[in-house]
């Protein structure tokens, strides 16, 4: 359902920019400033929507020198928007938080699985529970 959403919303649009092989953005457009565009089924995972879109404009500011600091989710079936803006607070936890990445990849086993309602509806289901 979600790729249907995806491949039938904003169809004027240029869709799936990819950047180094790391990030696929849903779609930017460009007026005064760059906004960075994710399309979303639902508000259901609104915090994790959040934070991917937050570490794209990370991402292209800080690797990429991009100035682009507005990113909007949108959510065409609910006909919601919300618009994020990378602050130098933001660019701080998304810097603490990609190093604590770095740390749980360094460790010689991974942290023990922890099973969340939504688990079964994951794309990563079966990194973690097959």
């Amino acid at each position: 359902m979600g790729r249907f959403i995806h491949d039938t919303s904003y169809a004027r649009e240029k869709k799936d920019v990819i950047i180094d092989d790391r990030i696929g953005i849903d779609f930017i457009r460009k007026g005064d400033a760059i906004t960075v565009h994710e399309v979303k089924k639902s508000r259901k995972l609104e915090k994790a929507h959040k934070y991917q879109l937050y570490y794209y404009l990370y991402y292209l500011n800080e690797i990429k020198g991009v100035p682009a600091t507005e990113g909007i989710l949108d959510y065409p079936a609910s006909r919601e928007r919300v618009t994020l803006t990378l602050t130098d607070a933001v660019k701080e936890e998304i810097a603490g938080i990609l190093e604590n990445i770095r740390s749980l990849v360094a460790c010689d086993e991974p942290p023990e699985a922890e099973k969340k309602p939504y688990c079964r509806s994951c794309a990563y289901f079966e990194f973690c529970w097959v």
